[in-house]
């Protein structure tokens, strides 16, 4: 069916920078908006950014000002650049989307399987 896997987390110092990406694959007719969410240990999941059909973004408190969030309707695939990192940005990053498949033409809630993102010295 449809599916999202991110790619782009890591290990990087205080300061420093990573890019997430999320493609979504399989039989999609349809996605509406999309996003990033992060979880770190013994926390809840939180919004980091969010990103419309139409380009319209959304953005945490915590992280405006350093990241940005991009879609390239293409490649069905969005995007996260994470500039400077701050240790308290170590969590786990889900990407998440609203979709309809071609099976099923209401649009759903989509998730990822998570990349971990650890900012340390």
């Amino acid at each position: 069916q449809v599916q999202l896997v991110e790619s782009g987390g890591g290990l990087v110092q205080p300061g420093g920078s990573l890019r997430l990406s999320c493609a979504a694959s399989g039989s999609i007719f349809g996605i509406d908006t999309m996003g990033w969410y992060r979880q770190a240990p013994g926390k809840g999941r939180e919004l980091v950014a969010s990103i419309t059909s139409s380009s319209s973004t959304n953005y945490a408190d915590s992280v405006k000002g350093r990241f940005t969030v991009s879609r390239d309707n293409a490649k069905n695939t969005v995007h996260l650049q994470m500039n400077s990192l701050k240790p308290e940005d170590t969590a786990v990053y889900y990407c998440n989307a609203r979709m309809s498949t071609n099976y099923r033409p209401a649009y759903s809630t989509y998730w990822g399987q998570g990349t971990q993102v650890t900012v340390s010295s």
